[in-house]
């Protein structure tokens, strides 16, 4: 079962996250707000009510995670998101991030490969709240080619290298935040293209995020 509670105490353990998450270097006032009002503990079951605002990840089924909320600050804040901007998302997951996004102002078009993730976020309430938010099962490196060019593109699975069709389907001007690395620690990188079609590289942080995989799974 969901919680559908958001009691004082949860906006109280918020409040913590925030400044936990500002204390290791986020710096992004939006970012902040964002993970200050969405309820995380909505996304996991509630046997994890008391836990839901730790620093961490959790399990959701299918082999996946809801990202630490660190790592999910980190990210967006790469991203420099702009209200109204149009951001793909690689890897729905728990949907915690596609909500993170929306809660900022940007048209989520996000894809989940595993069916039971997808089916799970079509029947959550919640995201009702979120209808700049829209949700797609389908092959991650495919991308979405009827919806480009996107401003930003998200992936929140760890790539091997950088998937060239999502490149393709990335504004000019517009920017990439993607996990790099086949290993066990992939390090965060931010890709700019360029009026030139040029792509400009970044290199960030080491994290572990879970490999992302070809193809849908029924």
């Amino acid at each position: 079962m969901r919680p559908i509670e958001d009691s004082y105490r949860h906006k109280g353990l918020r409040k913590k996250l925030v400044e936990t998450v500002r204390s290791k270097g986020i710096t992004d006032e939006k970012v902040l707000e964002a993970i200050g009002n969405v309820p995380r503990h909505f996304f996991l079951d509630s046997a994890f009510d008391e836990v839901a605002y730790e620093d961490r990840a959790f399990p959701i089924g299918e082999g996946q995670t809801i990202s630490q909320p660190y790592t999910v600050a980190y990210q967006t804040q790469l991203l420099e998101i702009k209200t109204f901007e149009k951001v793909l998302e690689i890897g729905t997951g728990s949907a915690y991030q596609a909500v993170i996004l929306a809660a900022m102002g940007a048209q989520v078009y996000t894809i989940e490969r595993q069916k039971k993730l997808f089916e799970q976020n079509k029947s959550f309430p919640f995201l009702k709240k979120y209808p700049s938010i829209k949700f797609f099962y389908g092959d991650g490196y495919e991308g979405l080619p009827t919806y480009a060019p996107f401003d930003k593109v998200l992936i929140t699975a760890a790539a091997p290298e950088i998937p060239e069709k999502l490149i393709q389907q990335l504004k000019v001007k517009g920017m990439m935040v993607i996990p790099v690395g086949s290993g066990s620690v992939q390090r965060m990188m931010r890709i700019s293209k360029l009026e030139n079609g040029a792509l400009k590289e970044e290199v960030f942080d080491n994290f572990s995020f879970v490999p992302m995989v070809e193809g849908k799974k029924g």
